[in-house]
């Protein structure tokens, strides 16, 4: 079972109070639990139905919304300002799951096993807008409080329980009895309430300190590209002469550099092979096969594979090896299509997937750092788009005529050295601030993790705090 830092845990929850009296709750991990609380199993506090309301539109039944997986997944409350799916539905599936104010949503299958039972509370009678099929529709009974009850599904020990109990290989489910089951620790209603309004002021504290520091890495990712389109454009050397390159999106270039095609530069691009994997990443001694996320924002990540089934031979000639040059052909997200990538370090037996393409280039032309970095500035990443804003880009990914037509500007091959070694010592400098800041965000989740967790199995009294304190600023 996971457990927060502990180190964060002494520190932060310390401030807190623990309860004058315990007993023992019976269940071991649960532990101990306040003198004046109960355990219960889901079903003896509230009434739990599996959705079977399907996102078709049948003429002759009722017009209604649905609040979805992705609505509960992304969101702790449903609000009746959410954007939810337009449907229809029978008059008895309208009568069984529209939404009333207290009831919880959680997901009740997912392609992980640790998405399951991912809660939500609703906060608004909403008789137009059911739960979706893939949620279990929860309706506490009058000694329950919504609001608490979805914080104790979503915290260490409780959530764990639907995650055992969870059934599947490639795509995970939990049925009704494991749901049903399932053991919560519960205060008085009063203390519900109280805990329930606690946690809500506490997590958006630090919703709010993880949104900062979000957008402050995205200011950070936005100086790197800005660092690197300049210097692979314009050069390291501020007074050089420059002249019009001609090509809109690059304008001026240093007068003793070349605009060119990428074609020039290029003696081949390779494409891969994609085979029926194993769902799990390959062992060392075994082959794996990338995946398109292999190549992400400038960075390879040789975790991004899929295990080759034995029955398949490898194709030697696709193996991975230091110092390739490779580039995201296709991509589920539009902004990852045309992400290039050296590679740095890499594991024996990976094979190229037919989603990356490997370049080869001409290196008494073009090093492959600099290509890479001339390849993911913003220069290059507007011929990109440009392509996939037309019917081409459909699909989201990119011809190899798309990529050998591709502009870009090249200084002589000493100079490509001088701004290879500025770029890699500058962006090194970023992203260790971003590295700083990422850890920051995980020790702010940790600590909400951390903060429900305790709450709602009367580790700490949270009954009597209104003081907002500073300690996650602090922390992160």
């Amino acid at each position: 079972m996971h457990k927060p830092n502990d180190n964060l845990l002494n520190g932060e929850l310390r401030r807190f109070k623990t309860y004058p009296t315990y007993k023992s709750s019976g269940v071991e991990w649960l532990g101990d639990i306040p003198a004046g609380w109960g355990v219960n199993r889901l079903k003896e506090v509230a009434t739990i139905q599996m959705s079977n309301v399907d996102k078709k539109s049948v003429d002759g039944e009722d017009e209604v919304e649905l609040c979805n997986y992705t609505d509960v997944y992304y969101h702790d409350r449903i609000t009746p300002d959410m954007p939810f799916m337009k449907a229809t539905a029978p008059r008895e599936q309208v009568r069984r799951f529209a939404l009333r104010a207290g009831d919880v949503l959680i997901t009740k299958d997912s392609e992980s096993w640790t998405d399951i039972a991912v809660p939500a509370v609703v906060v608004a009678d909403m008789p137009n807008v059911l739960c979706g099929y893939h949620l279990a529709h929860i309706r506490p009974k009058t000694a329950m409080d919504g609001a608490y009850l979805s914080r104790a599904i979503a915290a260490v020990g409780p959530r764990d329980q639907f995650r055992v109990a969870a059934n599947g290989v490639t795509r995970f489910a939990i049925g009704t009895e494991a749901i049903t089951t399932a053991v919560f620790a519960v205060p008085p209603l009063s203390e519900q309430r109280a805990i329930a309004a606690f946690l809500d002021r506490e997590t958006a504290r630090i919703d709010a300190l993880v949104s900062r520091k979000e957008r402050l890495i995205t200011l950070l990712q936005e100086q790197r590209t800005a660092l690197i389109t300049r210097a692979v454009t314009k050069g390291l050397n501020p007074t050089a002469p420059m002249k019009d390159s001609g090509v809109e999106w690059l304008g001026e270039i240093p007068a003793h550099w070349e605009d060119t095609r990428l074609r020039r530069v290029l003696t081949w691009i390779e494409q891969g092979w994609s085979p029926d994997c194993e769902n799990r990443p390959a062992d060392e001694d075994e082959w794996g096969v990338l995946k398109a996320g292999c190549v992400n924002r400038g960075e390879f990540v040789e975790s991004e594979h899929k295990t080759l089934p034995q029955s398949e031979r490898p194709i030697l000639e696709l193996e991975i090896r230091e110092g390739d040059l490779l580039m995201s052909r296709a991509s589920g997200s539009r902004d990852l299509v045309g992400s290039v990538a050296v590679v740095r370090k890499c594991r024996p037996r990976l094979l190229l997937c037919d989603k990356v393409f490997r370049l080869h280039v001409d290196e008494r032309h073009v090093g492959k750092t600099f290509a890479a970095h001339a390849l993911n500035s913003r220069v290059a990443r507007s011929q990109i788009e440009s392509v996939l804003s037309g019917g081409s880009g459909l699909a989201n990914n990119i011809a190899q005529s798309v990529v050998k037509d591709l502009m870009i500007a090249l200084p002589p091959r000493d100079e490509q050295e001088e701004i290879t070694t500025f770029i890699d010592d500058e962006t090194a400098r970023l992203d260790g601030l971003i590295a700083h800041i990422r850890n920051a965000i995980v020790r702010l989740n940790e600590l909400r993790t951390a903060l429900i967790s305790a709450a709602v199995t009367g580790k700490i009294d949270v009954r009597y705090s209104t003081d907002p304190a500073t300690d996650a600023d602090a922390t992160a």
